[in-house]
């Protein structure tokens, strides 16, 4: 019996060195479980002791057996339950603001960035899953884009926000070993309060049995050489090489052209454009045949759905031209708008549900004149509160504004002016002609936008709204002069572009400014892209190569 035990023992002993990476061997007479010898072995060398010193500070250690006893129980313990970081449970919870701030499902109106988020989210969600995993080793850095919703009226210097959807594109890089330090990443790079996560690491720190003490908080920082000897990648080299190719868009040095984002993107753009230019055919042809056989003054699209998708939409519209012409004749010189639900936009565009059948579709055509009626109605009642308010000319701006029906839009417009109606305000008619506001549902306070229009918030108080739009009216009147002059600038570089490297189409994102466009024209001018020829490419926030083959660079390209 005593000749099995220490035949059991010299096997742990040789199993303990073969979990170690330093190959150092435990006493003959140790009883301790080989993961624990491993785990004192890496934590002296973690705190300093070279490698030809470890053999005698472990053996020291592991003839002491009441001093091993009081490390184990009173030190290595305490340390493990203490170092955790966050639960599962409780990283989801410390990022509510965050999952609040990028759900889709608030990005109804805007469908690519509701599926740019989409996927970032199941991104996300893997790698945080990744994290949770025992045993995990090294975690490949991981490049996510979001678009974060504004929660704040101004920017901290006063001046509204060059964004102008009420949204802004966030790019982050994940990198992290562990859930809070992940956490706290995201909620920085997206500007949203940490607060809340100095309660859960409270939490967190009040489980660790009382007496013990953080030793071991400072970062690990290992020698290259560990790399080398286990295979492992190196996390600051694996975050440099996803940092370089961030916004990589062209490069002149041979060693780096591999991580050109033209050159690799190529051939797939090129592809993919080919294979839709039948069907680019085809709903050119289709759109030309319905506006000319309905009379229409436009057809268009308010998601980005793909080239095929159009075109079975036009071809169910077209089948129902040919069963039901009389009742279609109702849209007349109006423009028709594929999108999420059918009625009337708050522009007086005709809209058409994709997810509908044909005989909504009907009853919508038949419905027409009394929203025509309606529409004569919004009309008057936006030339009585431009009469109320100076002759201040009201507008709705597609691209600037949700997406609102007529119905919802003149509720909005008839409770703003009964209560100028009932404030009585003084403003000298036509004092503001020349002016443009735009009525707001969503915000609370008045403000000025770059563009030059106010952003008036249906349920501001009047008085100030008086006092805000007389001390602002010079300054809008010089960003109305501004934005001209930068339109200008903006379509001779759209023109200057597509000339010098023969695009096919050049366009941008509704949330890229006319100053963001010209900045990034302006500097693509100076390069030579003979990547581009015959290419659509579009102004955006990220890269991208979409469906159809349309080419998305971000505006702020970098080489």
């Amino acid at each position: 019996m005593r000749g099995a035990s220490c035949r059991q023992k010299g096997a742990r002993g040789k199993s303990a060195s073969r979990s170690c990476p330093l190959a150092i061997s435990a006493p003959q007479d140790s009883v301790l479980d080989p993961s624990l010898f491993s785990l004192c072995t890496v934590l002296l060398v973690i705190n300093g002791f070279r490698e030809v010193d470890l053999q005698h500070h472990i053996e020291m250690f592991f003839h002491l057996r009441p001093i091993r006893r009081l490390c184990l129980e009173k030190i290595l313990l305490p340390w493990l339950l203490h170092s955790r970081t966050l639960s599962g449970a409780e990283a989801v919870n410390a990022l509510r603001p965050f999952y609040f701030a990028v759900h889709p499902d608030f990005f109804g109106q805007h469908p690519r960035e509701r599926e740019i988020n989409e996927n970032s989210l199941k991104k996300l969600s893997a790698y945080l899953e990744n994290l949770q995993k025992p045993g995990f080793k090294s975690l490949k850095p991981t490049q996510l884009t979001f678009y974060v919703r504004e929660t704040e009226q101004t920017s901290s210097d006063g001046h509204e926000s060059l964004n102008v959807l009420g949204f802004r594109a966030v790019t982050l890089t994940l990198h992290s070993r562990d859930l809070l330090s992940t956490v706290l990443n995201i909620l920085k790079s997206c500007s949203l309060s940490t607060k809340h996560i100095q309660s859960l690491s409270a939490n967190v720190a009040s489980e660790a049995p009382k007496g013990a003490k953080r030793t071991f908080d400072r970062p690990i920082k290992w020698d290259k050489t560990y790399y080398s000897f286990t295979g492992f990648k190196d996390p600051e080299e694996e975050l440099e090489k996803v940092q370089r190719m961030e916004t990589s868009l062209i490069s002149d040095n041979v060693k780096y052209l591999k991580r050109s984002w033209l050159n690799s993107n190529e051939k797939s753009a090129i592809k993919k454009l080919t294979n839709s230019l039948p069907l680019r055919e085809e709903l050119n042809r289709l759109k030309e045949e319905l506006s000319r056989q309905l009379l229409l003054a436009d057809i268009r699209w308010q998601r980005s759905w793909g080239i095929a998708h159009r075109c079975s939409q036009l071809h169910s519209l077209g089948r129902l031209a040919q069963h039901n012409l009389e009742v279609l004749q109702n849209v007349k010189g109006c423009t028709v708008v594929f999108t999420d639900r059918s009625g009337m936009s708050a522009s007086g565009h005709v809209m058409l549900g994709t997810m509908d059948v044909h005989h909504h579709w009907t009853k919508l055509f038949e419905r027409l004149p009394s929203y025509f009626a309606l529409q004569r109605k919004l009309v008057l009642l936006e030339d009585r509160i431009s009469y109320l308010l100076g002759g201040i000319q009201v507008v709705y701006l597609e691209e600037l504004q949700p997406a609102l029906t007529i119905e919802e839009y003149y509720a909005l417009l008839d409770g703003f002016c009964s209560r100028l109606l009932k404030s009585r305000l003084a403003f000298h008619p036509r004092s503001l002609r020349g002016l443009q506001m735009i009525l707001d549902s969503d915000r609370y306070a008045p403000s000025l936008h770059e563009l030059g229009h106010f952003n008036i918030p249906a349920l501001c108080d009047p008085v100030s709204l008086q006092w805000f739009i007389f001390t602002k009216a010079a300054q809008a009147r010089e960003n109305m002069k501004k934005k001209e002059e930068l339109k200008m600038i903006e379509n001779e570089l759209i023109h200057a572009s597509i000339k010098k490297f023969s695009l096919k189409k050049l366009y941008k994102e509704p949330s890229i400014s006319s100053a963001q466009m010209i900045d990034c024209l302006k500097r693509l001018l100076d390069q030579s892209l003979p990547y581009l020829q015959g290419m659509h490419v579009c102004i955006s926030h990220f890269y991208s190569v979409m469906q159809d083959g349309d080419l998305c660079i971000p505006w702020n390209w970098k080489r």
